[in-house]
């Protein structure tokens, strides 16, 4: 197939090599424009552009999808299918329709569950014990078009956003791959999403990212763990300074302890906070202005003591 792709982060890449790899010709690579990263905000380019560059693959990167030069350059490459995995911008109805096969995406949920900006996030943060990766054919909704493949991913009780993340590039690369061949071959029936059965994995706030310690443990370890290692899950320290949370575990799942929400009960190797149900132990930690640490470490550091209240 002639394939056009359309991605940009990290979590894209693997799909793009494995297209490759697969034997298909990829007529160019679509993706975000560079943005400043780093201390001296110089230009840097997306994940799927350094790796498209890498194996000679012509990249481009329009503001819009809606212009005129764009469909020149569609028309142009006339490809066969449009693959999409985290590109960042809706499609028109004018790309959407081009391709003989249409556009298929990787998403990284089990559809018609999580739709939307943060599936891999939310699925963690709600508690799932699976989720997975769907392909689908694209439509002018939000993650709305009709399924193709479908596979399913544990949670570990234990697994935060990075690892869930990893496993689900590799699953969606090979997914697409398995996709592109049974469109190919006539050997898919897309089928229709049910949409009663539809939930939304809104983007990631920063609100969204406080500890509420009348929560119960289990609760915010879930939270901790659908935020780490990015954007991080935090609270503040007595003195109004922020503690952000990249581990936890569950210490104790039911014991209500007498003292406030939120109140350091032991600071030795790891900091165990009551919660509104159970016992919460925070293990890793960023300190404001500091780097990541242990907990034993900041407890040795003197920066937390048993009484403080975390809120």
């Amino acid at each position: 197939m002639k394939v056009l792709f359309m991605g940009t982060p990290d979590f894209a890449v693997p799909t793009l090599e494995a297209i490759i790899k697969d034997g298909h010709e990829v007529v160019g690579v679509v993706s975000q424009p560079d943005k400043p990263r780093g201390r001296g905000h110089h230009l840097a380019p997306t994940p799927v552009k350094e790796y498209a560059q890498s194996q000679g693959i012509e990249v481009y990167q329009p503001l819009t999808l809606k212009s005129d030069e764009f469909m020149t350059l569609l028309l142009r490459l006339d490809p066969d299918v449009i693959v999409v995995v985290a590109y960042g911008k809706i499609l028109p109805l004018s790309v959407l329709e081009y391709p003989k096969y249409g556009c298929v995406n990787v998403h990284g949920s089990l559809l018609p569950e999580y739709r939307g900006a943060a599936p891999m996030q939310r699925a963690i943060i709600d508690g799932k014990r699976e989720t997975g990766i769907t392909t689908m054919l694209m439509a002018a909704g939000l993650d709305t078009g009709d399924m193709l493949l479908r596979e399913a991913v544990e949670i570990g009780e234990n697994d935060n956003f990075e690892d869930i993340h990893d496993r689900l590039a590799g699953v969606g690369a090979c997914l697409l791959v398995k996709t592109l061949s049974g469109l190919e071959k006539g050997e898919i029936t897309p089928k229709a999403q049910d949409d009663s059965l539809a939930t939304y994995a809104a983007k990631i706030e920063k609100s969204d990212c406080l500890l509420d310690f009348s929560r119960s443990a289990k609760e915010l370890h879930d939270l901790i763990r659908g935020l780490s290692p990015i954007p991080l899950s935090f609270t503040h320290m007595p003195d109004g300074k922020l503690l952000k949370v990249v581990e936890s575990s569950v210490f104790d799942e039911e014991r209500q302890s007498e003292a406030p929400v939120g109140t350091v009960l032991f600071a030795d190797n790891d900091i165990k906070v009551a919660c509104g149900k159970g016992i919460l132990s925070l293990v890793t930690v960023v300190p404001e202005g500091k780097g990541r640490m242990s907990a034993a470490d900041f407890v040795r550091g003197r920066k937390i003591a048993v009484g403080d209240i975390l809120k």
